[in-house]
């Protein structure tokens, strides 16, 4: 697929190097091998701790960073990016997504936050559009559980993720909380 088939779909630069960083190895390959067919200069890492370092050493052009990584948060690979290099087109990908989470990321310079699962012609087209370009809008609205789960994470984290104050704050059993917190978001 080319810019010509889909006015979504960018083209890539003349730097075509690309990190990606995911802690799941399977996903991690096949998108590997998939920005690589499309025309990127692939290089991968599993943790913020290798993505830092990488960042470091020779910051990419593109970036694909899962949210929720073992060792950490991909926000703080976002940041690292920023630091290195401001003209970066990073993306955060995450299983856990929340308007607020999507907000942080934006702030810190990511142009794209893509839920799981996602396939490789929708990290492309995040990856490759125009600044002025808008992603096309949903095609469902959120679900009443979904309002509730995004409206529990936006308190969370401006509670800068304690859970004892956000349950206090929501009036809610701090287990519950934990609960809530520890399951993927409502579709």
């Amino acid at each position: 697929m080319t810019a010509d088939d889909n006015p979504d779909i960018g083209t890539i630069g003349e730097d075509a190097s690309l990190l990606i960083v995911e802690d799941d190895k399977p996903f991690l390959t096949r998108l590997a091998r998939a920005m690589e067919g499309r025309g990127f200069a692939v290089d991968t890492a599993e943790s913020v701790e290798e993505a830092v370092a990488k960042v470091r050493a020779n910051p990419p052009a593109y970036a694909v960073v899962d949210m929720r990584l073992a060792d950490g948060n991909g926000l703080d690979v976002i940041a690292a990016i920023r630091q290195k290099r401001e003209d970066t087109r990073a993306i955060i990908l995450t299983g856990y997504g929340n308007i607020a989470t999507a907000v942080t990321a934006v702030k810190l310079g990511a142009v794209d936050y893509l839920s799981k699962p996602a396939d490789a012609d929708e990290i492309f087209a995040a990856l490759t559009r125009s600044a002025g370009e808008r992603a096309a809008p949903p095609e469902n609205p959120m679900s009443a559980d979904r309002v509730r789960w995004e409206h529990i994470q936006r308190v969370y984290e401006m509670c800068e993720r304690n859970v004892s104050e956000t349950a206090r704050r929501l009036n809610m059993h701090r287990r519950t909380l934990q609960r809530i917190l520890a399951k993927r978001a409502p579709r």
